[in-house]
């Protein structure tokens, strides 16, 4: 092939080789794809990537560089403006074209169109492609042509129109880059995505970035916790969820090669399973559907009545102890440093951690969200603002924010032989079971604080009036 059939394909969070539309259609058309990652935090605005995910991204861009030399090809590493960066690419390769996947935050939307406008006024090829989800969100629409704001309808709606593309394999072989004409690439190390101090240690036992572990944990999920799925997800003392979210975040595997894995289970006992952990496929869908037709939804109440609501300052003490798993709250105070030690957080107690926040400490959604942003390896904007605007009764589907979760009761019924609590609180090991669900009406225990935060009866009640006040 001569350079001048040749495509960039322009990696962005769609860090796989199989099924990959943009990488599938450059292919596809004969063209000798010049994979290019650029490294461009400061274009995602106050939304850049926290240090979780960025230790994950480090390992994620190693795995698919190493893949790519597997193969013949290489992964070209640049650091600066987009745009700036694929025009120097263009003009060094004379590359007909640019193929990508897209992506769906609003600023990365608007400067996705603004580099595809640029490209094709200087006659290139730009073409983009959705790998990221089940269905575009411009694709549904209610009876009445306004976004959908409640999950079941789109749920309905989404089933019939739901077609899931064909698995395509990662190619064995690709076409060696044309080194002469290209610049240096940076090594990973030098984009400042791993950290100096190994606070990331506990990430890795639990997870492996990359295509291949991302293969990996679907086969272990269809293999073991599929089976039972809707009676352990929302138990934190096991492996009862699929722990598929950072890959699916970063691309590492496409949502319906995971759909298509479990719809092949002609199990009986495991159908509705399956069915149960599409129908969470498709929340996530609804999470990136919600920030597209509303954009505001990653800063701002979609309720307006919530601009009347009396949040309480966050004290800085008050929101480190919440970060710091030391609210006297043994269930929340697990989750908060389960956290810390993973980059993950069970999604029953991340429930749990949010109300305490945003309704017992009253606190605005977005400092939990902030947090989750830093902390998370599955860090989304997508699901991230609509999971915390889901907990503060916020945003679209959300709990009512009169719904006030009890965290002792919560910690009983889904963590009830304190299993949880006691693998990430070791301090309150030597008490009874039922102690360590709330242990200052036990006579506490040495080195936990002796008493919430906030009394537990005194949080509900400030928050119910702070509700009717804004009302």
């Amino acid at each position: 092939m001569s350079s001048s059939s040749s495509a960039l394909i322009w990696f962005r969070r769609d860090l796989r080789l199989a099924d990959n539309p943009a990488l599938d259609a450059a292919l596809a058309a004969g063209l000798r794809p010049i994979p290019v990652y650029i490294h461009a935090p400061e274009e995602e605005g106050e939304w850049a990537p926290g240090a979780a995910s960025n230790a994950w991204l480090a390992r994620s861009l190693s795995a698919l560089q190493q893949d790519l030399r597997q193969r013949g090809s290489d992964l070209l590493i640049l650091k600066g403006d987009s745009l700036d960066c694929l025009q120097q690419l263009l003009r060094h390769t004379g590359a007909q074209g640019v193929y990508w996947n897209r992506r769906y935050e609003p600023l990365i939307s608007q400067r996705d169109a603004r580099i595809k406008l640029a490209l094709r006024e200087s006659g290139v090829q730009a073409r983009s492609f959705n790998a990221r989800l089940l269905v575009e969100p411009w694709q549904l629409l209610s009876g009445q042509g306004t976004p959908y704001k409640v999950f079941t309808p789109f749920w309905k709606a989404l089933q019939p129109q739901l077609q899931l593309p064909a698995l395509s394999a990662a190619p064995q072989h690709l076409p060696a880059l044309p080194l002469t004409e290209l610049p240096a690439s940076l090594p990973v190390a030098t984009l400042g995505l791993s950290p100096s101090l190994d606070w990331d240690a506990g990430f890795w036992s639990r997870f492996v970035p990359g295509e291949a572990g991302a293969g990996q944990a679907l086969s272990v999920f269809v293999e073991g916790a599929l089976s039972g799925y809707l009676q352990q997800r929302d138990l934190p003392d096991r492996v009862g969820t699929s722990l598929l979210s950072p890959h699916l975040h970063f691309g590492e595997i496409a949502p319906w090669r995971i759909a298509q894995s479990i719809n092949e289970i002609r199990n009986a006992e495991v159908v509705t399973d399956a069915t149960g952990y599409l129908r969470q496929l498709a929340w996530r869908d609804f999470a990136h559907y919600t920030l597209y037709h509303f954009p505001r939804s990653a800063d701002c109440n979609l309720n307006p009545r919530f601009e009347q609501m009396a949040w309480q300052p966050a004290m800085e003490d008050f929101l480190r102890a919440w970060q710091r798993g030391r609210t006297g709250v043994p269930i929340v105070d697990a989750g908060m440093r389960e956290l810390w030690h993973t980059g993950w957080m069970h999604n029953r107690v991340r429930m749990i951690v949010g109300s305490w926040l945003c309704k017992h400490m009253r606190v605005h959604w977005l400092h939990g969200a902030r947090w989750f942003w830093d902390t998370l390896v599955d860090a989304d904007l997508a699901n991230n603002s609509l999971g915390w605007q889901w907990i503060a009764g916020t945003g679209v589907d959300a709990a009512p924010y009169f719904r006030v979760f009890n965290p002792v009761t919560q910690a009983e019924k889904f963590d009830p032989q304190a299993r949880y609590i006691s693998r990430w609180l070791p301090e309150l090991g030597r008490l009874p079971v039922k102690a360590r669900f709330a242990p200052w009406l036990h006579g506490g225990a040495p080195g936990y604080p002796p008493r919430p935060l906030v009394d537990l009866a005194k949080g509900r009640e400030a928050a119910l009036a702070a509700y009717h006040a804004c009302r």
